[in-house]
């Protein structure tokens, strides 16, 4: 903030025990990404909430075998000359139906709140909701418009969504992701883009005791290229290149017509991916006779680091100042819808949900004494405006 002014929304103006009473009600619902219909169960109870509170709604069918897509607006809807602020939240989890009743129940343990998709992130979906009553409870409300985008498939890419992301990113001055805080409670201020590959080696399959030298061993092929692909590693730099899975052969006494890796490649900004994709994606055995095939690609652009970036972080670490705690930035492995907006060079902050741990386990959950201020602060985020 330029000045010491109090802050127009504080943590005493979030009423918590209701919030964490609607919260259950949201974790109740599971909402595995995989199954739309449970996920639209979920989109189902969000468009009631927000309608019921008098913002503008729209829902748009779910494509891929994803649910659907609901976005939630206060004021106008953004354009070119008139930008807002978006906010990304996401209504899928990674846990399957049953996790409720079975190894991650409710709990309100000491500190802690458990439940799936407590911490990632339907804490944090709730918080935008709720955030965006107090705004627009402020005096005259948000300055600008206010989008809240959720979304049903982020926990496996976004393939569904990620141009109605893009799309609404461009009439925004600003993007605000309400993914679950980091490391005790630190904002997200870029992300590692990320790559994922299935590449498959074949060669030919022979007795290995009678005709050995008729065949062409694919695990013999698909380990010097294991070994080629993990040279490229340089964390140092945050370039990451990990051969996760491999499987191959048929039986111990035959020579190998094939064998499959799995490939997962993070990437700290867009030279680095200039510079790794295409050799992955060129990759060819030096062995006779072996052929290799590559699927896949670029799932996640980096999110890296920008002046306009940590001017933002900036400005939200001098707000949390004024409401009594301290924003630390960090950058992250990991990806979010973070990753497409920062890619396209929009300020973007992420990592705004509560504090917690255990995300996509069976202890996963929320501090719920972090829950007000947090709220607190994305509200005074949505009443600043361009100029700010």
């Amino acid at each position: 903030m330029s000045d010491s002014s109090p802050l127009p929304i504080t943590a005493q103006d979030l009423d918590l025990p209701a919030f964490l009473n609607e919260l259950r009600k949201w974790v109740d619902i599971e909402s595995p990404t995989a199954d739309a219909d449970a996920v639209n169960r979920m989109v189902d109870h969000v468009e009631t909430l927000a309608k019921t509170a008098g913002f503008a709604v729209s829902r748009a069918p779910g494509t891929l075998g994803r649910g659907d897509i609901l976005t939630v607006r206060h004021g106008p809807s953004p354009n070119p000359d008139q930008k807002g602020i978006l906010i990304l939240a996401h209504l899928d989890t990674v846990h399957p139906i049953g996790t409720l009743t079975g190894p991650l129940p409710w709990k309100e343990e000491g500190s802690r709140i458990y439940g799936p998709g407590i911490y990632d992130m339907k804490s944090g979906a709730l918080m935008a909701l709720e955030a965006l009553k107090l705004a627009r409870g402020c005096g005259d409300g948000p300055k600008c418009p206010v989008t809240i985008l959720f979304v049903a498939d982020e926990e496996t890419g976004s393939r569904a969504s990620r141009a109605t992301t893009e799309a609404e990113a461009k009439n925004a001055f600003c993007v605000l992701v309400v993914e679950p805080a980091r490391d005790g409670g630190k904002v997200v201020t870029a992300r590692r883009g990320s790559a994922i590959y299935e590449i498959a080696v074949k060669g030919r399959a022979a007795h290995a005791g009678t005709n050995s030298q008729k065949g062409r061993s694919a695990i013999r092929a698909a380990s010097k290229l294991v070994l080629q692909l993990e040279d490229m590693n340089d964390l140092a730099n945050g370039i990451g290149v990990s051969v996760g899975t491999i499987t191959g052969g048929t039986t111990r006494n035959t020579i190998p017509a094939e064998c499959r890796f799995q490939l997962d490649v993070r990437l700290p900004d867009a030279a680095a991916t200039e510079w790794v994709i295409p050799q992955i994606e060129a990759l060819q055995s030096t062995e006779p006779d072996i052929e290799v095939q590559i699927e896949g690609g670029l799932t996640r652009p980096a999110f890296a680091r920008s002046e306009a970036g940590d001017q933002l972080f900036s400005y939200a670490a001098d707000m949390a100042q004024s409401l009594g705690y301290s924003l630390i930035g960090m950058s992250s492995g990991g990806g979010s819808d973070g990753n497409f907006t920062g890619a396209l060079g929009i300020p973007t902050l992420d990592g705004l949900g509560p504090d917690g741990e255990g995300a996509h386990t069976h202890v996963e959950c929320i501090y719920p004494q972090s829950v007000a201020q947090r709220t607190a602060l994305l509200a005074n985020l949505m009443l600043a405006s361009p100029s700010n």
